[in-house]
C-alpha cells in the first residue's frame, strides 16, 4: 500500500493532463476510427512513458544497474524513431499506392504542387511567432498530411517538439473529413462545386508504371537530394508492386511491413511525449500552426484550381485541388463526396485520385526540399 500512495503523490498535474491526452487519443483511434493504427500506440505510450519512475523510460537490472527502458531504448537506437522507421514505412506506403490515375492526367502533379503552400505558409508563421528555424521547419510540415515526413523531418533537423508535431500530423489526418470540407467551402462557391469532369485518361502501359518510380528517382536525386530516402524508397514500395514478379513482396510490405512498423513507430513516438515536453504553452502553439498549415494546404491546391481555370476553356471542379495533400486516399473521397452532395452523380474521384497521388510525391519532395534549406543555411 506504501508503494502504492508514493506512485500516487508523485504524480504532478502534468501527468493527469497526459492521461487524459493518452485516453482522447485512444478514444479516437477506437471509438471514431481516425487513423486506429497510429492514435492508439501513441495515446497508450503517452499513458505508459507518464507512469511515475516508469520501466519503459529507465529501469533498474540486477548486476547492471540503472539502464535504459524499451521505449527509450527503441527512441535512441537506430531501428528507433530516427530515420529508420519513418523511411522504411514509405516502401510499404508505396506498394499500396497505384499512380495510374497521375500517369494518365499528368497535369495534375501541378495541383500536388500547390497543394504544399500551407507548409512554407506555417513555416513562415512560426518563424514569426518565436520558434527558431529548425522547429519552425518541423511544425510547418505538419501541413502535408504526412505523418512519417513529418516524424522524419523533425528528427532530421533536431527539433524539441517531435511529440507535439507527431500528434498534430496523424490527429490531422484523421480529421480530413471534418477539416477539409470547411476550407473548400470557405475559398469556393455552389455553382464551382458543381462543375462536371470528363475523365478522358492516357492508356497507361505496364512499362510505363515500371519505368515512373525509376524515372522519379533520379529526378528527384538530382533536384532535391534530401528527399531521395522519402521519395526513394516510396517509390521503390511502388516499384515492388508494379514489376509484376514480386507479389508476395508486394503483399508483405502492404501488410506486414508497414503493419509493423506502424505499432513500432506509435509506440515509440511516446518518448517524446512526456509531460514536462509536452504540457506547455508551445504544444498548443504548434497544434494551432498545424492547424494553420493544414488548412492553407488545401486552400494552396483550390485557389490555383480556380486559377488555372481563368485559362481553361473548359473548366476543371476546383475541390480537385484540396486532394493535393498527402492524405491518400482519404482526401479524394472526400473530395468526391463533397461533389456527390452539392449534385448527385457527379463523379470527379478519379481526378481527385490522380491529386492525391501527387500529393503524395510532392509532399516527400517539400520534405526534402525543407531538410536542404534549413540544413544549409543553419
Amino acid at each position: 500500500m506504501s508503494f502504492l500512495l508514493e506512485g500516487i503523490t508523485a504524480v504532478t498535474w502534468r501527468e493527469l493532463v497526459m492521461y487524459v491526452v493518452g485516453g482522447l487519443l485512444i478514444y479516437l483511434a477506437v471509438k471514431k476510427e481516425y487513423e486506429p493504427s497510429l492514435l492508439l500506440p501513441m495515446g497508450f505510450g503517452a499513458i505508459l512513458v507518464n507512469l511515475p519512475a516508469s520501466g519503459v523510460i529507465n529501469q533498474t537490472l540486477a548486476g547492471v544497474g540503472e539502464t535504459s527502458g524499451i521505449i527509450q531504448w527503441l527512441y535512441e537506437t537506430t531501428i528507433g524513431v530516427s530515420e529508420a522507421l519513418p523511411i522504411l514505412l514509405f516502401i510499404g506506403i508505396g506498394a499500396m499506392i497505384d499512380f495510374g490515375p497521375l500517369l494518365s492526367q499528368p497535369y495534375m502533379f501541378l495541383f500536388g504542387a500547390a497543394a504544399q503552400f500551407g507548409i512554407f505558409f506555417a513555416i513562415s508563421l512560426a518563424a514569426l511567432m518565436g520558434f527558431d528555424l529548425k522547429d519552425a521547419a518541423s511544425i510547418g510540415i505538419i501541413g502535408a498530411a504526412d505523418g512519417p515526413t513529418s516524424i522524419l523531418v523533425s528528427q532530421v533537423l533536431g527539433s524539441k517538439y517531435i511529440g507535439a508535431i507527431a500528434v498534430a500530423a496523424y490527429s490531422y489526418m484523421a480529421l480530413v473529413p471534418i477539416i477539409q470540407p470547411m476550407a473548400i467551402r470557405l475559398v469556393t462557391t455552389k455553382k464551382e462545386r458543381r462543375i462536371h469532369m470528363v475523365y478522358n485518361p492516357l492508356k497507361v502501359s505496364k512499362r510505363t508504371k515500371i519505368i515512373f518510380p525509376i524515372v522519379v528517382t533520379i529526378i528527384v536525386g538530382f533536384i532535391a537530394p534530401q528527399s531521395v530516402a522519402l521519395v526513394g524508397f516510396l517509390m521503390f514500395g511502388n516499384l515492388i508492386r508494379e514489376c509484376g514478379v514480386l507479389n508476395s513482396l508486394s503483399e508483405t510490405a502492404q501488410n506486414e511491413l508497414a503493419n509493423l512498423i506502424t505499432i513500432l513507430l506509435g509506440i515509440t513516438i511516446s518518448y517524446s511525449m512526456k509531460a514536462e515536453q509536452f504540457v506547455q504553452v508551445n504544444t498548443l502553439m504548434i497544434l494551432l500552426i498545424g492547424l494553420v498549415a493544414f488548412i492553407f494546404d488545401t486552400i494552396g491546391g483550390v485557389l490555383f484550381a480556380k486559377l488555372i481555370n481563368l485559362f481553361l476553356p473548359v473548366k476543371i471542379n476546383p475541390m480537385i485541388g484540396a486532394a493535393g495533400i498527402s492524405a491518400f486516399p482519404m482526401s479524394s473521397r472526400v473530395v468526391q463526396k463533397m461533389a456527390n452532395e452539392e449534385e448527385r452523380g457527379n463523379i470527379i474521384l478519379m481526378q481527385a485520385l490522380g491529386v492525391n497521388v501527387s500529393g503524395q510525391i510532392a509532399s516527400v519532395i517539400a520534405g526534402g526540399l525543407v531538410i536542404s534549406l534549413v540544413t544549409k543555411y543553419l
